[in-house]
């Protein structure tokens, strides 16, 4: 019972610990306050300020529930040590075993310290080089993601989708909302690459094909980062799918271009312009915003524009299905076989080891 107490007293320093750097403390003074707006007779007056209230409280106990919890387990774990009954070690051991395997997957928290580390991710996916083979490879890392935010429990809305002409996706944009979700996601960022047996060749050659994966944080309030409307070039027009689907008779799509960095989005999702619009502009600052991550800037105005070649060039992880099984993560030299698992949404070891290469543990 010894080895037990000390190792609930050590697990229970490192919580403690995590929970003051984690300031756990404000954010519960933080909840308490919306709590009495919400209280408020008059709160849902305002239906968009109210829901935007309502979301900020469910994303507060979302973080904060879980330590607290934690704690809570292991303090009546050394509450029973503490009574010295050695018919209910094997129990505690186990009860200690799940605190312990807990806290590992939940300090990873700890280095979410950047400035919108705790943002929802928009996540873009381009087929890159390889035809109809990039086209397939782009949808199945969209399965790759959807299946990880749905294990996850994030929430996940496509924002905007361009279908392949045979068969997988050209591009699409999704909004992922959960726990730190840029920061667990933002690493992820950059070409993949796959090889494997073409199953749109009739010879069954083998094929390289090539994604694009952005990852960048959602910012949906203009005074994040404000942009001047004269650097703002914006073009309507008339939205059209394949094969005649989704085709608008109003010009509805919109696509707005910052001219200093020379950044595009076009948005055709929605059939209301003004929809497309705001859509385009949330993820025009949220560009722009991890564009000043990414070049140190202090203003908009230091920034250059993104050096789109040099970025498709960035291959981040290597999934190879023949003549071998293995998916490679070239920065931190990860690697996993079972490669049917990671493409079916089990990338958390990949997520945890870029998390550990780049900020350290």
């Amino acid at each position: 019972m010894e080895k037990l107490a000390k190792q609930s007293a050590d697990l229970a320093d490192a919580i403690i610990s995590a929970i003051s750097k984690l300031k756990i403390a404000d954010l519960e003074k933080s909840l308490v306050e919306l709590q009495k707006k919400i209280a408020d007779s008059k709160f849902w007056d305002k239906q968009s300020n109210a829901q935007k209230v309502m979301k900020e409280q469910s994303s507060l106990e979302s973080r904060i529930q879980p330590w607290r919890k934690l704690e809570k387990s292991v303090t009546e774990i050394q509450e029973l040590l503490d009574i010295g009954d050695s018919s209910i070690e094997k129990e505690l051991t186990a009860q200690l075993a799940s605190a312990q395997k807990n806290f590992d997957q939940m300090k990873s928290q700890l280095l979410f310290n950047g400035k919108y580390d705790s943002k929802a991710v928009i996540l873009s996916i381009y087929a890159g080089a390889g035809g109809t083979d990039a086209q397939d490879w782009a949808q199945m890392l969209l399965r790759m993601y959807t299946r990880w935010a749905e294990a996850e429990k994030y929430s996940v809305v496509t924002i905007d989708q361009s279908d392949g002409d045979e068969a997988g996706i050209k591009s699409i944009t999704l909004e992922i909302d959960g726990n730190f979700a840029f920061g667990r996601l933002q690493g992820e960022h950059g070409v993949h690459r796959l090889v494997r047996l073409s199953p749109f060749n009739s010879d069954n050659l083998r094929q390289t094909s090539f994604a694009k994966v952005e990852i960048i944080p959602k910012i949906d309030s203009p005074e994040e980062v404000e942009i001047d409307e004269k650097d703002l070039k914006i073009d309507v027009y008339r939205s059209g799918g394949k094969g005649g689907q989704s085709v608008n008779t109003t010009d509805s799509a919109v696509r707005v271009t910052h001219i200093p960095t020379g950044i595009v989005v076009a948005i055709q999702n929605e059939r209301s312009q003004l929809q497309n619009k705001e859509t385009a502009m949330t993820i025009l600052r949220s560009r722009l915003a991890q564009l000043q991550i990414e070049q140190h800037a202090e203003s908009l105005r230091e920034l250059k524009g993104p050096n789109e070649q040099a970025a498709w060039g960035n291959q981040i992880r290597s999934y190879v299905l023949h003549p071998y099984k293995q998916v490679k993560d070239l920065r931190t030299l990860f690697i996993s076989t079972d490669t049917d698992a990671v493409l079916g949404g089990e990338i958390n070891d990949f997520i945890t080891a870029y998390l550990e290469y780049k900020f350290g543990q």
